[in-house]
């Protein structure tokens, strides 16, 4: 049986890349289908106050980046709060990426902030700091498309360092086999890093949009994340972690 995950929107794509893009639930869902692991996925865009039924179970909930702060008091943003701290207690599976990264640290006991480092465009490398078991295929190093300018400052007490550097130390973590989150855009596509630095490059300055272009040459491994993650979700169910 596939595995069933529930897409947590955080954000509405950009009227100018909806054509070509739709949404970021969509982005996840081409994302995933490159991954060897059998899954579906429902998607809700939580920013428009749609969650799913209480009469519907997921295997884990994955909660996609936004242009909002993660720390900020949006009404949106503290119900989203509420219902992931409702479904940590009840033990299911999250899964965050940038905003959910930093919002489930935030939620857990850890600290997400505007970083003093500034913006992280483009593709940035990471050194994997720990290596569990479902995170397979092996990697020493991990690129990923990024786009942010906040970042996890401080880890909740029981999570796990997984991928870190210079520029961005808290770049993945692991609470137990419940929680998985990574700063890095796994679902995103050079095409679409590169449309959104076009659009927003008055707010990056010349040298760092110039950069942020050049490092759009190299390849970024978000295929090797979604399989991670996947795996992440699978173990323990028969069939499913092998």
């Amino acid at each position: 049986m596939p595995l069933q995950i529930c897409i947590l929107e955080t954000d509405i794509i950009r009227p100018e890349l909806v054509d070509q893009y739709a949404s970021y639930g969509r982005m996840f869902q081409q994302l995933f289908a490159r991954q060897p692991i059998s899954a579906e996925f429902k998607v809700y865009n939580v920013v428009e106050g749609h969650y799913p039924p209480d009469s519907e179970h997921y295997d884990a909930y994955l909660v996609t980046g936004s242009k909002a702060d993660s720390f900020g008091n949006d009404p949106w943003i503290e119900t989203l709060k509420t219902y992931l701290l409702e479904r940590y207690q009840r033990g299911d599976k999250l899964l965050g990426v940038c905003f959910g990264h930093q919002i489930l640290a935030l939620l857990l006991g850890g600290k997400a902030e505007r970083a003093e480092q500034g913006w992280g465009l483009g593709v940035h490398r990471y050194r994997m700091v720990e290596k569990p078991q479902w995170m397979s295929p092996d990697l020493e190093e991990l690129d990923m498309l990024i786009s942010h300018q906040d970042q996890v400052t401080k880890l909740p007490e029981n999570a796990t360092l997984l991928a870190s550097s210079e520029f961005c130390p808290i770049a993945s973590y692991c609470i137990g086999d419940q929680v998985l989150c990574f700063q890095g855009h796994p679902e995103f596509v050079h095409d679409y890093s590169r449309a959104l630095l076009d659009l927003r490059q008055q707010h990056y300055g010349q040298n760092l949009y110039d950069n942020a272009m050049a490092s759009l040459q190299s390849e970024h491994q978000g295929h090797t994340v979604a399989e991670w993650m996947m795996r992440f979700v699978a173990q323990g169910r028969a069939g499913l972690n092998d």
